[in-house]
């Protein structure tokens, strides 16, 4: 699906459902590390708000807070950088296959909380 932004050679290009969420996390870059809030979340990426001290490629390093325990830590490529806003962060690699499964559950909550909505 491509669904222009209003911006100038802007793209959405995405693969899976992107839910609407409130989540604290930490990143770290080539150039700094952050605490920050993720926005937005599907299977294959996420949207960061913070500071955006990254460049696009970047590889970042990402650990999402779970709303009742632990996190996910995973590591992500930056596709799309907003001025002082944030960036949107395409999934690489997870820790390990147990983080994958808490993203894969954390969507499953999202996902019924948007459909009572």
């Amino acid at each position: 699906m491509e669904r222009g932004s209003g911006r100038e050679g802007w793209h959405e290009r995405r693969r899976a459902t992107r839910y609407r969420v409130n989540l604290r996390a930490r990143w770290e870059g080539s150039r700094a590390a952050r605490d920050a809030t993720v926005t937005d979340l599907s299977e294959y990426g996420c949207f960061v708000l913070t500071d955006d001290l990254v460049e696009k490629r970047e590889t970042v390093r990402l650990e999402i807070q779970l709303p009742r325990a632990g996190r996910i830590t995973l590591w992500g490529t930056v596709v799309y950088q907003a001025e002082e806003i944030g960036f949107a962060l395409n999934f690489e690699r997870f820790a390990d296959e147990a983080d994958r499964r808490k993203l894969e559950w954390l969507l499953r909550i999202a996902a019924h909380r948007s459909e009572k909505q």
